[in-house]
């Protein structure tokens, strides 16, 4: 029994027969006319493309690579030595240059360290830059920023959390750009800086207030809920203001920070919060971005095992193939 190339096929083809039935491992079989030798035709293309096809379900498919083995027929040592070839060569992303982009910054934390900080397209759904770093840092952010508009991106507006390292690279690169402060992020300091049953009747009325945020559709319900908010400062910053002393180190705080501190960040952020009034496709949250990192981590969750180096390859080629599709 003999394999021949996709070169040597050629020449054979017009001398040989097809055996009725003749099959090997479910591969049918030829034979010479000339010789009488019986072969299979053997195609590394196709073969290449055939493992590839089943690398690719078991990074976004959510199949494991025992799974895998039962449907390929492959063994799981095969499908091992196969899938660490591939992770070793991870693809890079193809910038998708394009006007008005509408761009989510955000970061992740995996485990053993790995931070990834993603720059999506809100609205193709598309990852135009990505960096596996241990933090969110301004320096890197500044350079991502820069690379991106070097690249032809043309950036509308930036939604972000307010993590200060990227508001700082946002104002030194882009300082004229739409910035739109995520509205769930607020909200989620607010609720865990004033807890789920406030004690105190300021804490309790803004927590009202924080509730109605997102819900905001229009201007004119920007205006009541502005009102609110005025009204309920007009009625409480004695309190938010108090401040209690130690006499023996003539320092001070505030007594009621937490209060103070969720009423602080809503004013800090109020510039930034509501820019998707005037421009619907600017997204007024991160929301989707984190269910993007949800589902990433769902999938590498079922990989339980692998080293520092393959979850990082790991995370590149599911960002290619999320792009594809």
């Amino acid at each position: 029994m003999m394999k021949t190339s996709k070169k040597s096929v050629v020449g054979l083809a017009k001398v040989s027969t097809q055996l009725n039935g003749g099959k090997q491992k479910n591969k049918q079989r030829y034979k010479c006319n000339s010789c009488s030798i019986l072969f299979t035709f053997h195609n590394q293309s196709v073969q290449e493309s055939n493992r590839f096809i089943w690398f690719e379900k078991w990074i976004i498919k959510r199949r494991t690579i025992q799974e895998i083995s039962k449907e390929s027929g492959y063994s799981v040592r095969t499908l091992k030595r196969y899938f660490d070839n591939y992770l070793s060569k991870p693809p890079r992303l193809s910038v998708y240059p394009s006007e008005k982009v509408n761009l989510l910054i955000d970061a992740t934390y995996f485990s053993n360290g790995i931070c990834l900080v993603l720059y999506r397209d809100a609205t193709i759904k598309f990852t135009q830059l990505y960096r596996l770093t241990n933090g969110e840092h301004y320096l890197e952010i500044k350079e991502d920023l820069e690379n991106l508009l070097a690249l032809g991106v043309q950036i509308e507006s930036i939604t972000s959390d307010g993590h200060k390292s990227i508001l700082k690279a946002v104002k030194k690169v882009i300082p004229n750009v739409i910035l739109q402060r995520c509205l769930v992020h607020i909200q989620r300091d607010c609720r865990i800086w004033l807890t789920k049953h406030p004690k105190s009747f300021a804490g309790q009325d803004l927590k009202k207030i924080t509730s109605e945020m997102h819900l905001i559709t229009s201007h004119f319900q920007l205006s009541f809920w502005l009102l609110k908010l005025h009204n309920w400062y007009e009625k409480y910053k004695g309190y938010i203001n108090e401040k209690s002393y130690n006499l023996e180190t003539g320092r001070y705080w505030y007594t009621h920070k937490m209060v103070r501190r969720s009423f602080m960040s809503i004013k800090r952020a109020l510039p930034n919060m509501f820019h998707y009034l005037d421009n619907p496709r600017i997204p007024k949250s991160t929301n989707s971005i984190e269910s993007f990192f949800g589902h990433m981590k769902g999938h590498l969750n079922i990989h339980r095992g692998l080293s520092y180096t393959h979850r990082k390859q790991y995370i590149m080629w599911y960002l290619y193939f999320k792009n594809k599709t």
